[in-house]
């Protein structure tokens, strides 16, 4: 019984991160979590370097989700984001620009 612990917490883990991932919300405007991430200089930077169709996907989300919000409405339950699509586009550009931005404040301090 001990051997089937590990995978029983990780599939409550999984659980609890799927009923917090639709509790925030997001999800119900068509937004993926990286859209709604603050916009620090190391985001910007990040943003500027993605390929443009992912830029312009990512525009369209946040524009819908505006329009949604004014208007005090969600989108459908089919076309929600599901947590099994969300995946992080974001997330190796921003940590490019990190490693670089750390990289030249060292360099800056020799």
């Amino acid at each position: 019984m001990a051997a089937r612990a590990p995978a029983q917490t990780g599939r409550l883990l999984l659980g609890f991160r799927k009923w917090y991932y639709n509790l925030c919300g997001f999800n119900k405007l068509g937004l993926m979590y990286e859209d709604t991430i603050y916009e620090n200089s190391d985001v910007k930077e990040a943003l500027k370097r993605i390929p443009e169709n992912v830029y312009n996907d990512r525009i369209f989300r946040i524009k819908r989700a505006l329009d949604l919000s004014m208007k005090h409405q969600i989108l459908p339950k089919d076309q929600w984001t599901k947590y099994e699509e969300d995946y992080a586009y974001l997330k190796p550009y921003v940590d490019e620009v990190i490693r670089e931005r750390k990289e030249r404040e060292e360099w800056m301090k020799k």
